[in-house]
């Protein structure tokens, strides 16, 4: 045997060992999680200015940064920079670009590299891109649609055969459409996005996709095919049997422009030389489904060798329209979870219906084989009768109803494409053969987040809720965010939006998706600053001005500054926040905003015969005020963060009004409220509406009330998110916790006793007899009351943002136990890193581990008294006696 060789391997396995080992050991700081604007390598960005971010990670403690390198260029080498930085400051979110003007549809390559407080450096980031957008005159291409008047249900196909005479270096595709559009490149989709171009004010923008189809695209023969739906732009939509709202004709917008290995470009447009057909898809509706049928479709009309018939038709060109084109600034939507059919059962009405455990949105994959013709069709519901029937009435006029006709060959796999469902149940009819569990399978869709957050404790229901909560999020942040995701509305709910913020923030990366649409909460706000109760508008103008609802216009951007540290997004809304206060002024008489239509606390508690006067009716215009200097406070707040010092104080003397209206109009001598509920007391406690020398007594009226109804809450939309924030403010933390722990009805544990898995619209959407709550209102899927999410990540897990210095740049770790838990833990990605806060509490004594973020700070105060230490980033223990 010859020693000698494996003696050599062993030695050179060591070396490489001891060379890995070496390096990491070395390599003591890095940087992680690079971004542009909130987003990894975007492809069409409309900033000029773009903004970089980047995360430390270091495994030494009490580590910031002291500076930072970045050099940016049009190569992947960056061998020649055209824009370089050295700075010397802890800043690594979005650090703004100052170098020369970019250029219009380039791409560009940058990198960082840092230096931490212990003297160590990180080697260079790898290299990240981003690449700009077109400016309105980069556009060649012609909108395109059918021959004739754009009348068909159907869906129609767009095709074009593209020659390519040389090998392709790099080839971007531009595309937008009028109505929704999937687009495929030689037979395959050349995207794994959902409902593109995504909703938006559409008179206003609308939104355009780049995508690289460089090593897709080959020498020779080429074809695009491209289908189009309804979607939101000419389906049904709002109330009632609105339909075409922004428009009657579907359109497609698409450029390709490819470079040539020899340096050469040629670019390819929508035009009138492009062909359409109609195929399987017969009709696609938001709210009613989508018939295809199978038998209809034509193979290889979106791939080469296709050989186009009489029924291939010119199209029709159009002119540009008032709307801009505009590059994307959040997330798509995507296919994520998947679950399997739990079980089949025949209901007592004989009906086949299948469940898959979960109320989600998307749809159903179904797989099926059977003679030419047969009609197989799949309804959707999120919940049974009491006598276990299927149960659609709640969906009032929406279908949500997919039908499929097979063509009578081999086994086929059905997804729709321009329409989605909100469901735990499907009824199958139809399906030849037996059905079988393998033949079904539920996919969730939603916009393409990041989960940001975990919640965990030791109660069961508990951890069903953040579930639940979680669930209500992803089934409504479909594109914008909406009240529901199966009945006919669907809509993008600012009230319900506002109220949710926070917690949305806790649980995914919502910068992006919230970014997008506080765009057209601008761009619908009215000439008079009001703001319409759904943005997307498509109520109308008259549908405008509720107080709570209309305030998304300054709250939204706000919390989301003081979360992801993103001045930039304050300075672009400060004109819509500030319109907004001056609306409220506006109609106000005497600093009193006491007109107009308002929504008040939506759903709040109202016994179904109430004799005594339980129902917990709060003053709306009561409301209305608390709200307005709510609104006048954070435009203060943001006016001081950009500098406006004139805005400070002129909206600060006007607070002082507004606050001092209040209470004449509202408190009696002795501190009683005029409408003496839960919410209207938790608003004047939580915008500090009440003199300092009357919040303790008020807090204490609050307590009694809450006792009063047997430690149940009465609060409504706009009361239930600072409900238990107040009680804990005000050191009633024990109070908190009877509302949370509360398992009957109403309480946050009612529908997950009752088997909730997502969040009701309604305390009582089931009634404790097992009947249903008013069925025109009454969805199963409605993010609102989850907004208790903040709340336990704040105080059970206790992680809380520092407003002084947003992002968690600082952090405050302050868990307070209670509700008899025995343990929690939570964790946070945030624009500096991950937080985890994680206690356990055993005979007495109290034990808490956190994580703190490099370049992050943190002060932790423990429970009952307990010490207030501050701290840097690094893991840490504590131990104290409760």
């Amino acid at each position: 045997m010859n020693k000698i060789p494996r003696m050599q391997g062993i030695v050179c396995t060591l070396a490489l060992l001891f060379s890995i080992v070496t390096h990491t050991f070395a390599q003591k700081i890095s940087v992680k999680d690079l971004t542009v604007e909130h987003l990894v390598n975007p492809l069409n960005l409309d900033t000029p200015q773009p903004r970089f971010s980047w995360k430390l990670v270091s495994a030494i403690k009490n580590t910031h940064q002291n500076n930072y390198e970045i050099r940016l260029g049009t190569t992947a080498k960056i061998d020649k920079a055209i824009w370089k930085a050295n700075v010397s400051d802890d800043q690594s979110v979005l650090v703004t670009y100052k170098g020369p003007q970019l250029t219009s549809k380039t791409r560009y390559y940058w990198q960082v590299r840092v230096k931490d407080n212990h003297g160590n450096t990180s080697v260079w980031s790898p290299v990240q891109y981003f690449q700009t957008g077109l400016k309105a005159e980069d556009w060649s291409a012609k909108w395109i649609t059918v021959e004739g008047k754009d009348t068909a249900l159907a869906s129609p196909m767009f095709r074009k055969e593209i020659n390519l005479k040389k090998a392709v270096r790099s080839a971007m595709a531009y595309i937008t459409a009028k109505g929704l559009y999937q687009a495929e490149l030689n037979g395959k989709r050349i995207s794994n996005a959902y409902f593109a171009p995504g909703w938006t004010s559409y008179k206003n923008h609308i939104q355009y996709q780049a995508y690289e189809l460089g090593q897709t695209l080959k020498k020779g023969a080429n074809v695009i095919g491209v289908s189009l739906g309804d979607g939101w732009y000419k389906g049904r939509i709002g109330f009632g049997w609105q339909k075409q709202f922004y428009g009657d004709t579907r359109a497609l917008l698409l450029q390709l422009e490819v470079e040539y290995t020899d340096g050469s470009k040629e670019t390819f447009v929508s035009d009138n030389s492009w062909k359409s057909n109609y195929g399987p898809i017969r009709a696609a509706n938001i709210y009613d489904g989508e018939n295809y049928d199978a038998r209809l479709e034509i193979a290889g009309w979106n791939n080469i060798g296709f050989k186009e018939t009489a029924d291939w038709k010119p199209v029709r060109t159009l002119e540009n329209g008032p709307e801009k084109l505009v590059g994307m600034s959040g997330p798509q939507v995507t296919k994520h979870e998947e679950f399997k059919a739990l079980k089949i059962f025949k209901t007592p009405l004989g009906e086949t219906v299948v469940d898959f455990g979960q109320n989600l949105v998307g749809w159903v994959m179904l797989k099926a084989k059977g003679p030419e013709g047969t009609k197989i069709a799949i309804s959707h519901a999120e919940v049974l009768t009491k006598d276990g029937n299927f149960y659609t009435t709640n969906l009032r006029t929406a279908k949500q109803q997919n039908n499929y006709i097979l063509k009578g060959d081999a086994e086929q796999v059905f997804e729709p494409h321009f329409t989605f469902q909100g469901f735990r149940y499907a009824k199958i009819e139809g399906y030849p053969g037996e059905l079988k569990l393998e033949d079904l399978t539920a996919v969730a869709v939603y916009s393409d987040m990041q989960t940001s957050g975990k919640f965990s404790t030791s109660n069961p229901l508990l951890n069903q809720l953040q579930h639940n909560i979680s669930w209500g999020q992803k089934g409504n942040f479909v594109d914008v965010p909406t009240d529901c995701p199966q009945r006919d509305e669907r809509l993008g709910w600012t009230g319900d939006a506002q109220a949710f913020a926070n917690t949305a923030a806790y649980n995914m990366n919502v910068s992006g998706f919230f970014t997008k649409w506080l765009k057209d909460v601008a761009a619908d706000q009215l000439p008079s600053g009001s703001v319409p109760f759904v943005i997307p508008n498509v109520l109308g103008n008259n549908d405008a001005g509720s107080a709570g609802w209309a305030d998304v216009a300054t709250i939204i951007p706000w919390d989301l500054y003081v979360v992801y540290a993103d001045k930039g997004l304050l300075e672009n809304q400060y004109g819509s926040m500030k319109k907004w206060v001056d609306y409220i002024s506006s109609v106000s008489k005497n600093n009193l905003w006491n007109s107009g239509f308002h929504f008040g606390d939506w759903l709040f508690y109202r016994p179904n015969d109430d004799n005594d006067g339980r129902a917990a009716v709060t003053d709306k215009y009561m409301i209305a005020q608390t709200f307005y200097a709510h609104s006048t406070q954070l435009l203060i707040n943001a006016a001081k963060v950009l500098g406006k010092t004139d805005d400070v104080a002129k909206y600060s003397d006007l607070l002082a009004k507004i606050k001092d209206a209040y209470i004449k109009e509202n408190m009696t001598p002795s501190g009683k409220l005029i409408s003496n509920t839960q919410t209207a007391y938790v608003l004047a406690l939580q915008f500090d509406m009440l003199p300092e020398n009357l919040r303790a007594q008020a807090a204490q009226r609050l307590v009694d009330n809450v006792r009063d109804y047997g430690n149940h809450l009465t609060t409504g939309f706009l009361g239930t998110p600072y409900l238990c924030h107040v009680l804990s403010r005000f050191g009633h933390e024990n109070v908190a916790y009877d509302l949370l722990m509360q398992e009957k009805y109403p309480s946050w544990l009612y529908p997950v006793k009752m088997g909730a898995t997502t969040i009701w619209e309604r305390w009582d959407g089931i009634k404790q007899d097992g009947s249903f709550q008013t069925a025109d209102m009454n969805s199963f899927n409605h993010y609102a009351y989850g907004a208790i999410g903040d709340w336990m990540y704040k105080n059970i897990a206790g992680i809380n943002p520092v407003v002084a210095q947003p992002g968690y740049k600082a952090i405050l770790i302050a868990p307070r136990p209670g509700g008899k838990l025995t343990s929690a833990s939570a964790e946070l990605e945030t624009v500096y890193g991950t937080i985890k806060s994680s206690w356990t509490l055993t005979d007495g004594i109290f034990k808490l581990d956190v994580v703190v973020p490099a370049n992050a700070t943190a002060t932790v105060i423990l429970p009952n008294g307990g010490k207030k230490e501050e701290i840097g980033s690094g893991s840490y223990h504590f131990e104290s006696k409760y």
